[in-house]
């Protein structure tokens, strides 16, 4: 008789391993960084009465240091944790290393559940071979935020800012003579976005489905060109996100926007611009593009200790619904369990955002995300493609000889 997807939702988190494969009782140790770390911490009272058998054992390092060290452990084959913690990001560079256990294989057979998760956000934690190595968490929709104060001062609407991208540009020209205020942090920011535009599912970023490399195609020239036209323009700061400068912008009110996951606007709450509750909204990104910022991964090493329990605290936080609204509501992580889009928190006015019921617009973005999978070389793509930015928009290089060098680059760093 078939099983429905809440029957298998609901069957019991633990694993059915013979006797001889169970483990020692013993903590569970996860392994994670913040925020993410807050996730965790909100869901052990109920995780330890379940498994007083294994208590939960939080070790959190800042974000650098916490993906450095889990590279070391997988590297070494020693002092692994159960779960491990991963921020998007990392996921390809993992995936290539042979580290973390296939949760499709025996004994996890995580193959039926995933259709309760966002095909985009399953595709992002497979390696190239197929093998399910991580699995997601929560998902950053991606939004356009917006501060509606400096909108209205320069007699602009949302739609001016959304309606295509030399649209948003020009927007950011009203807003600054208006207000005085950057229409961004720094062009990067549009680079990099706009490198997302036109993706088909199943093609990458920096390479294709066959694993050609796309860096230098149109996609990559109109990123640069509109990117080049911001720096030009003088519309950004020249502050690179997670900055100190970057942070600071958003205290001092001197950016209008900024394109990123919609869990941005949780951390514009809590610490970046607490002050400012009731100025921003939340918006679609400009062009009607849709598209993904990060998300959070858990996975289990190959030598982890106690793999029963890790899957089991796995099940728990991904595919427990109230767990995943905890989430939600702790460290406004938007939930990657498609089961908690329909509840009616996503319906909540949100005070930061002026009382906008921004969580339907988040949900309608997750569901339209293309599937855009990880490469082992994004990493390295990234951070080629990042520098031939740099050199064309302060060193004046041209766009085509900057990205013929930097596809070169990947051609040659990739097929060694």
């Amino acid at each position: 008789m078939p099983v429905s997807r809440r029957t298998l939702l609901a069957a019991p988190l633990a694993l059915s391993l013979p006797a001889a494969a169970q483990p020692a009782v013993a903590p569970l140790t996860v392994a994670s960084f913040p925020d993410l770390d807050r996730a965790a911490k909100a869901a052990q009272a109920a995780w330890d009465r379940a498994h007083p058998e294994a208590p939960l054992r939080l070790v959190s390092r800042n974000y650098a240091d916490h993906h450095n060290a889990m590279s070391a452990v997988l590297a070494t084959g020693s002092g692994q944790p159960d779960v491990m913690a991963l921020d998007l990001r990392f996921i390809g560079k993992f995936a290539s290393g042979g580290g973390l256990e296939d949760l499709l294989g025996a004994p996890y057979d995580a193959g039926p559940l995933l259709g309760a998760l966002p095909r985009f956000a399953v595709t992002q934690g497979r390696s190239p071979q197929g093998a399910l190595i991580a699995m997601p968490a929560d998902i950053g929709p991606g939004t356009l935020l917006y501060r509606l104060d400096l909108l209205e001062r320069a007699g602009l609407r949302e739609a001016d800012l959304t309606g295509s991208w030399p649209g948003y540009i020009e927007a950011g020209r009203q807003l600054q003579r208006a207000t005085g205020a950057a229409l961004l942090t720094d062009a990067a920011e549009l680079r990099d976005i706009l490198l997302r535009v036109g993706l088909a599912d199943g093609e990458g970023i920096y390479f294709g489905r066959g694993g050609e490399v796309l860096v230098g195609n149109e996609r990559f020239q109109r990123a640069f060109e509109l990117g080049l036209a911001v720096r030009r323009a003088g519309l950004d700061l020249k502050a690179p996100s997670w900055g100190n400068e970057w942070g600071a912008a958003f205290r001092q009110g001197r950016v209008a926007t900024q394109m990123m996951g919609c869990w941005l606007a949780g951390h514009l709450k809590n610490w970046l611009a607490p002050a400012q509750a009731g100025l921003w909204r939340s918006a679609p990104l400009p062009g009607g593009l849709v598209a993904s910022y990060g998300g959070s991964f858990y996975a289990i090493p190959r030598h982890a200790p106690n793999k029963a329990a890790a899957w089991a605290f796995i099940r728990q936080m991904v595919f427990d619904r109230a767990t995943q609204l905890q989430g939600l509501r702790v460290l406004d992580a938007f939930p990657a369990l498609l089961a908690a889009h329909d509840d009616p928190v996503m319906d909540e006015p949100i005070a930061y955002l002026g009382g906008q019921r921004a969580r339907q617009l988040w949900r309608d973005i997750a569901h339209r995300v293309p599937a855009t999978p990880v490469h082992k070389h994004d990493a390295l793509a990234t951070a080629i493609v990042r520098s031939a930015f740099e050199d064309v928009v302060s060193q004046g290089r041209p766009i085509p000889e900057a990205l013929a060098e930097a596809r070169a680059l990947v051609i040659r760093r990739t097929r060694r």
